[in-house]
């Protein structure tokens, strides 16, 4: 059957692994500029550790904007770094201290422009900074206990984030979800999209050039492209293989894939339902020969995909 030939594809992705781009897109023709770090895009990398007393890592700025404010280790990835590897260099030149990833705790965007990962790690090794270590990084790090209001921070957004962590602590929703090393040349995204109707059937939806697989689009260069967010070559996709006109519901990111050294792209490897308003039996037309629906009957596969599906179960991905 021809579903068959993508599981090995699925089962990477659902397991949080990467599976090659390939040279062929679904949707538009490719971008014609490439990805280039500190020219069209911007890749941002941010951490949220505890120690054992369950105190936050917090630094304080050296920037002149911010002088003296508090925020979490942050800054931007460079070319030539992979994505842990800036987010281990930011933790080091901020606060003094080693660490390791344990997760990406979310995916925030502004397109594919400007793109920040927040991770939840845990420190190695270092010593915190003091404020005799001051330089142009930071001026100093602390453990802080307390609330992080009572400091005066650099920005409020960090807040959800240190909510967002402490409750992946107690209780993990999904896996520990961390970049696979595998070339990208564009920020794209490779879709799993899923159709269940009431009685639990479960279809997926596939490209069929070549072997069949699940599709890939990617996110253009210009600033419409960059207002729309990731989300716009989803719909654009889906509105031109469907009909009627789908409702798709919110992205959530299963892994990523990106190689230090080479191109600056990203696949993003993301799932999303589309809401049966009819409460039909069977998933909606295809208008498209560059697609089909793939009814899922091997019942392991199925409830894999099902628990995915579920909000909670994958890394957010805000706008």
């Amino acid at each position: 059957p021809m579903g068959e030939a993508a599981v090995p594809e699925l089962d990477a992705v659902l397991g949080g692994g990467g599976w090659d781009v390939g040279v062929s897109l679904e949707g538009p023709p490719e971008p014609s500029c490439p990805v280039r770090l500190g020219r069209n895009a911007c890749y941002v990398v941010l951490a949220v550790l505890f120690d054992e007393e369950e105190r936050v890592l917090l630094v304080q700025e050296a920037k002149p904007e911010c002088r003296g404010k508090w925020y979490l280790p942050a800054g931007r990835m460079e070319p030539g770094e992979s994505i842990v590897g800036a987010m281990r260099r930011e933790v080091k030149e901020e606060s003094g201290l080693e660490c390791e990833p344990l997760t990406l705790l979310v995916l925030e965007e502004r397109g594919p422009a400007w793109i920040r990962f927040v991770f939840l790690a845990r420190p190695t090794g270092g010593t915190l900074k003091t404020p005799e270590e001051a330089d142009a990084e930071s001026l100093q790090a602390t453990w802080w206990a307390g609330d992080p209001c009572a400091l005066p921070l650099r920005a409020l957004d960090i807040l959800p984030l240190l909510d967002l962590a402490a409750r992946y602590r107690r209780s993990p929703p999904h896996p520990p979800t961390l970049p696979q090393e595998l070339p990208c040349a564009h920020v794209c995204l490779r879709l799993l999209v899923t159709f269940a109707n009431a009685s639990g059937d479960l279809w997926v939806l596939l490209g069929t050039a070549g072997t069949p697989h699940l599709p890939v689009v990617a996110c253009g260069t210009s600033p419409a492209e960059h207002r729309g967010g990731l989300r716009l070559p989803v719909l654009r996709l889906l509105r031109g293989c469907l009909r009627p006109d789908p409702r798709p519901g919110p992205l959530g990111l299963l892994g990523l894939q990106h190689r230090a050294g080479g191109a600056h792209g990203v696949c993003f490897n993301v799932v999303l339902s589309l809401a049966d308003g009819n409460r039909r039996d069977a998933p909606p037309e295809l208008c498209s020969p560059a697609f089909c629906w793939w009814h899922v009957e091997e019942e392991s596969l199925r409830g894999r995909i099902l628990q995915r599906c579920q909000g909670a179960a994958t890394v957010p991905v805000r706008s």
